[in-house]
């Protein structure tokens, strides 16, 4: 039997052990503090319970599940692993740290992959005396649920480390969508602009439920606020900060103050009873609606470009990562197609016609998106 091995019992590494485990793998699990691990699998029991109780996972499959997973003291208990996935705190100390343990334990062969969501895989690397074995698979939160899996290469990752992985994990039934080594990956970095101009919007005088109803209007299940509330501020500003400093402080990763502000009241979203939405609920879609879904469709749409631009990625892989990781009605290459370049390319410019100072360069089209036409020839039959 093919054994996984899962480092890191948090609610993601949980998740990702869970999911192994119900694809039918043997699970070698652990995590540094003793209690985590210790109680690891009293807390799947209690959220396996839930479904049992819904009458979506028989008594006898609940059992099964929790019975391939085996709680190890540490890395150096994990040497039948042929895939380890680290979940750990995201500090790239810890992280090769517990990689280079890892690689002491393991066959030669065994992949190793980072859950990280944030960090650069290639400099988990160093030190490693086979790089070629390590590389990225994000899974969603929560990773039981959530099809996308990022699959990251770093420049030197392996095509055969690459292949098992994907194999594995889509015998977990996951969708791996390939992403380059860059900050954010795909979901993450094309993610800020609909985050990003939904508080430009706020930080501009308009009301955070009228945004997201109008976002709602228009398919998306979730607004750009809603989606903060779920997840949480906190975690949605340390995100947005990371990537800012990865880009250099670029004016399209601007942390806005609004969110800022929110953190620092302790507004955090569902997890403390008070967010962008909370009292405020969105309510029906204001008369501007669709220039705000146009807005904010047009940055995500340019940031995606960016991204296409750099390499590593196609437009199937981005629409589709966005789709499944963010539930998006539709990718932003498909909103490019429905909307057509040139609009597309009008409402950036006149963005950056009234950005403010310190947002100048955010609206700036990719390069897809502001190449010209060729010039037109000779009409059919003349000269």
């Amino acid at each position: 039997m093919t054994t996984i091995a899962v480092i890191g019992l948090g609610t993601m590494g949980l998740g990702i052990a869970q999911t192994y485990a119900a694809a039918g793998f043997a699970v070698l699990a652990t995590d540094a503090a003793a209690d985590v691990r210790d109680t690891a699998l009293q807390r799947l029991r209690a959220r396996l319970a839930r479904r049992v109780q819904a009458g979506k996972l028989a008594p006898s499959d609940l059992d099964a599940l929790v019975s391939r997973i085996t709680l190890v003291d540490g890395p150096e208990a994990m040497g039948r692993a042929d895939l380890a996935i680290e979940a750990v705190v995201e500090r790239m100390e810890v992280k090769r740290a517990l990689f280079a343990a890892l690689e002491s334990v393991v066959a030669p062969d065994a992949v190793l992959a980072s859950n990280t969501s944030s960090l650069s895989v290639a400099a988990m690397t160093q030190g490693l005396s086979r790089p070629q074995r390590l590389l990225g698979l994000h899974f969603f939160n929560p990773a039981p649920v959530m099809k996308l899996v990022e699959l990251v290469a770093h420049p030197g990752s392996g095509a055969a480390a690459l292949a098992r992985a994907r194999q594995l994990t889509e015998r977990a039934g996951k969708t791996l969508i390939p992403c380059p080594d860059r900050p954010g990956f795909i979901v993450n970095r094309c993610a800020r602009p609909f985050y990003g101009e939904a508080l430009a919007l706020l930080e501009e005088g308009r009301c955070a439920g009228e945004i997201d109803a109008a976002m709602l209007a228009a398919g998306y299940p979730l607004g750009p606020f809603g989606l903060i509330d779920l997840v949480g501020a906190d975690i949605n500003l340390a995100a947005t900060e990371s990537l800012a400093a990865a880009m250099q402080d670029h004016p399209r990763y601007h942390v806005f103050a609004a969110l800022r502000r929110q953190v620092a009241a302790g507004d955090l979203g569902r997890k403390t009873g008070r967010g962008f939405l909370f009292p405020e609920k969105p309510g029906p879609a204001p008369g501007d609606a669709e220039a705000i879904v146009l807005r904010i469709e047009a940055a995500l749409v340019n940031e995606a470009g960016w991204l296409l631009a750099e390499g590593g990625t196609t437009q199937d892989g981005i629409d589709t990562a966005l789709k499944l990781g963010l539930n998006f009605p539709r990718g932003p290459f498909e909103i490019l197609a429905a909307q057509g370049r040139e609009p597309v390319l009008a409402r950036l410019q006149r963005l950056a016609a009234a950005a403010p100072a310190h947002l100048q360069g955010r609206y700036r089209p990719a390069p897809g998106l502001a190449m010209p036409h060729p010039a037109a020839g000779p009409a059919p039959g003349t000269r």
